[in-house]
């Protein structure tokens, strides 16, 4: 089992709080060219330091500020190396899969599911309501926005699934000996790591629900499926169509993408309602295509130590000739 891979000898809930550390610094370590150049800048320019959010995303152009902002994912990657390595003794492929290797059909199914989903619904939005929508296509500004964006953020939310989906929840299982809690933790750590998000401000912190719904949704795909190649799909086509597509002045990522949303933000159920509809149906296409069942037990069953005698490698309860 793809939880099961922590329970070795040796290892402890306390090395999974140091190397949250660990990644935690080197995440930091890459923030540190974006705070460089901020200094470099308000001396250049006399402009006084970003004191929010929303003035250090104006401070750079939209290009330059998301290759600075994605760099910090890139030596966070480093960091969950360094902590899977050496701390734990791992391999990374076991905080990403139970499988014998990454099933990346798994990963692209996922990726065309979700992306054509986001691509649909962004253009019946258009369509429906052209004066909430203006078309900001700059060419040349969306190249450079293509050749930043396409390899850096899907390594930006890579580390952000192998961190929760993979490495804490390993971690909460190997701690909690059950399933649910690591399913629980881990989406509403995730929910609140977006308190910082601009559209918290104009929306309010029932966006944050919105969050954890989503967590618990890369969660319930990861403890279903026995790792995370899915929940890297859903979420490398998430934020990669939205930066590529859509954009807006509430967004976190500001981007030169071809539509920019001019609509005022609401929050309300509504903000709610897509996750409570959409993300149950999003499971039943994984479910059939991949066979899912035993729902109860793998979502909320106890954990085992694998017995060294007996099997001293965790069995992949999945057939991979008919489920890949």
């Amino acid at each position: 089992m793809f939880i099961q891979q922590a329970f070795k000898p040796g290892n402890s809930f306390g090395k999974y709080l140091l190397g949250s550390l660990i990644i935690f610094a080197f995440s930091f370590i890459g923030q540190i060219p974006l705070i460089i150049a901020v200094f470099i800048k308000s001396m250049k320019t006399g402009r006084r330091i970003p004191a929010s959010n929303e003035e250090i995303y104006s401070f750079f152009d939209a290009n330059i500020m998301l290759f600075l902002m994605m760099l910090s994912f890139v030596v966070a990657l480093i960091g969950i190396f360094i902590a899977v390595r050496s701390i734990h003794r791992q391999k990374i492929k076991e905080i990403v899969t139970a499988r014998p290797k990454v099933d990346w059909k798994r990963f692209f199914f996922a990726f065309a599911v979700w992306g054509l989903f986001t691509i649909v619904t962004t253009l019946i939005g258009y369509f429906a309501s052209p004066e909430d929508f203006v078309i900001q296509f700059e060419p040349i500004s969306f190249l450079i926005l293509c050749a930043i964006a396409i390899p850096l953020i899907p390594i930006q939310t890579s580390v952000e699934e192998l961190v929760f989906r993979g490495y804490l929840m390993q971690g909460f299982g190997l701690l909690a000996k059950n399933r649910w809690f690591p399913l629980v933790m881990t989406s509403v750590i995730f929910g609140s790591l977006h308190l910082a998000n601009p559209e918290i401000d104009e929306m309010g912190y029932v966006v944050v629900v919105y969050y954890i719904l989503t967590g618990l949704l890369l969660g319930v795909m990861t403890l279903m499926d026995e790792g995370t190649e899915l929940s890297l799909g859903f979420h490398a086509a998430n934020n990669l169509i939205a930066a590529l597509l859509v954009t807006s002045d509430y967004s976190v990522l500001q981007t030169y993408a071809v539509f920019k949303d001019l609509s005022k933000p609401t929050a309300g159920f509504d903000v709610i309602l897509p996750a409570v509809i959409i993300y149950p149906i999003i499971l039943l296409i994984f479910a059939r295509k991949y066979n899912w069942n035993n729902w109860k037990e793998k979502l909320t069953g106890k954990i085992m130590p694998p017995d060294p005698l007996k099997n001293p490698t965790p069995i992949n309860p999945y057939n991979e000739q008919a489920n890949s």
